[in-house]
């Protein structure tokens, strides 16, 4: 892409956000693309990631982190798949890098082999071209991330209404210190095989969940470092994979605490059940900036202008 084209289609971009609506004529290209740089680093990158409906026309690329970054040339999980359905569809998050697709489809195909399980049911991922959402997550931003739901598939033929409208199941007891009755081995066999694969850097879940798997797991250890205690996560746990090997521009996640984190999963039971007394001292928590453009990787601005 040139430099003439490239600024032309942020302006074009800005102009469908409502930020410009005059003509553009070459005259006025070097006074435009002043503007339109400066506008851009300041606009709130939701708004602009958020009103794309589809994925750049670019190589797969990650750039930045999972929670401050973008993805270029995303493509779409199937919407339907012989062992997986994508949920929620109205929000058009079942996009990501191909290494991420195969990684969702490949899993599904182990939990296919669960009893009761037919596959899986996939929740959100990333929007055609990363970046932040307009709702929600604070990550999922450069295509390594899926949420999956921890209900077992009732079927694998629902509607787009039925996706819209069903809704998982949670497997918490006592504020997450415990996992409750539906809680099954199939829910330990699933996320053991997800930690197992070298592609994921880490996997979150709720404590109790955590706890339970360290407590039943009577062989190998060792993927129980990938599984960490998060807040939440009890509806669906969500898998992150590390930056594929040679993908410039893509930061990873920082490797897990050494052992098997266990002890720190049950700390965080304890405090669940007997929580620490709040520290009088503690400063009010402060409200979170929305990133704007200016915050993410400059190559973020062309996986926005690109066609």
């Amino acid at each position: 892409m040139t430099r003439f084209s490239f600024l032309i289609g942020l302006t074009f971009l800005l102009a469908a956000c409502g930020d410009a609506d005059a003509p553009i004529n070459s005259a006025s290209t070097s006074a435009s693309a002043a503007r339109t740089t400066s506008v851009l680093s300041t606009r709130q990158a939701k708004q602009l990631f958020g009103g794309v409906g589809a994925a750049s026309n670019q190589s797969p690329a990650a750039y930045g982190g999972y929670a401050k970054g973008c993805m270029a040339g995303g493509v779409q999980l199937a919407e339907t798949g012989p062992t997986w359905q994508a949920m929620r569809l109205s929000r058009n998050r079942n996009w990501a890098l191909p290494v991420t697709v195969d990684f969702v489809q490949d899993l599904s195909r182990i939990a296919a082999r669960e009893p009761g399980w037919q596959g899986l049911y996939i929740g959100d991922m990333s929007q055609p071209r990363g970046g932040p959402m307009l709702t929600g997550h604070r990550s999922h931003q450069s295509g390594l991330d899926a949420d999956i739901w921890m209900r077992a598939p009732d079927r694998l033929t629902l509607s787009r209404t039925e996706r819209e409208n069903i809704s998982s199941i949670s497997m918490r007891r006592s504020a997450g210190a415990f996992v409750n009755d539906k809680w099954t081995q199939s829910h330990h066999n699933i996320l053991k095989a997800a930690a197992q694969d070298p592609r994921v850097a880490r996997i979150f879940v709720f404590p109790g969940a955590k706890v339970a798997m360290c407590n039943a797991e009577k062989g190998d250890r060792s993927y129980l470092r990938k599984i960490r205690p998060w807040w939440g996560h009890h509806y669906h746990f969500h898998v992150r994979l590390n930056c594929p090997r040679g993908m410039r521009g893509c930061v990873d996640q920082d490797p897990p605490p050494r052992g098997d984190g266990c002890a720190d999963a049950q700390r965080w039971v304890n405090n669940i059940l007997n929580p620490p007394p709040p520290d009088p001292n503690a400063p009010p928590p402060r409200p979170r900036r929305e990133l704007t453009m200016g915050d993410l990787p400059a190559q973020c601005a062309a996986v926005l202008s690109s066609n």
